[in-house]
């Protein structure tokens, strides 16, 4: 059962049901159904994201982890992150109020930096066990490119192996670009050599991520949860 019914959807956010009935399909898909955690979703605010703010791709992923995180988290709310070299805002996006959110938080926000990671990761981290929460966070990571700080990088998710956190990362350009080779190396870290388990994903969106069908986004969202959620069950990093 999802953690926010339909009918709350619907009369809270009806723009969105299209996106929460797809996201339900794919969470069964993977035998998520029923899961529960706690999402977050972090966005680059690099100076060379601009363009993907002003076309609405932000808002666009914004929403889809939105209609996501209705199933697994039953507070209607995801908190967000923006970073560029240092973390620029920590706001969130709601059911009830997710009509040009991201516009608006970026409005207020100030010069757009460079790409450090692991400011965001450690913002991150820091919320959810602030949090308290006992359920495992899904983490929506997503850039246009490398960080600015390769080691700290590494060396913040290869910590963050040890807490019940998984990354999805998602990536905004040019898929043949160099520019995520450091994410397809991150992805690849070796278990246990690195790491106690696998605790990354990483995908592109292409250079216009509106277009990809949000049922493909879906599975690409959570097509590596369960794996992780096994890997961590057995390690006794989820209960």
């Amino acid at each position: 059962m999802a953690a926010i019914s339909l009918t709350k959807v619907e009369q809270t956010a009806p723009a969105l049901v299209g996106l929460y009935k797809t996201a339900g399909v794919s969470l069964r898909k993977h035998g998520l159904d029923g899961q529960r955690a706690a999402v977050y979703l972090v966005v680059d605010h690099s100076g060379s994201m601009r363009p993907y703010y002003k076309d609405g791709s932000v808002q666009a992923l914004a929403e889809r982890v939105l209609g996501l995180s209705a199933h697994l988290d039953d507070d209607g709310s995801v908190p967000v992150v923006f970073f560029s070299t240092d973390v620029d805002a920590v706001s969130d996006i709601s059911l009830a109020d997710h009509r040009g959110r991201i516009d608006r938080i970026v409005s207020g926000l100030g010069h757009m930096g460079r790409t450090g990671y692991h400011v965001a990761m450690d913002t991150v981290i820091d919320h959810y066990l602030d949090s308290g929460s006992r359920d495992p966070a899904l983490v929506v990571f997503q850039t246009d490119g490398g960080p600015s700080d390769k080691v700290a990088a590494e060396r913040y998710l290869c910590r963050a192996a040890k807490l019940p956190v998984f990354w999805q990362f998602i990536g905004f350009g040019d898929p043949d670009g160099k520019q995520f080779d450091f994410l397809r190396r991150l992805d690849e870290l070796a278990v246990p050599g690195k790491r106690v388990v696998d605790n990354a994903g990483f995908f592109h969106a292409g250079t216009d991520p509106r277009t990809v069908p949000d049922a493909e986004l879906y599975d690409r969202l959570v097509g590596e949860f369960p794996q992780w959620l096994a890997a961590a069950r057995a390690r006794g990093i989820v209960a």
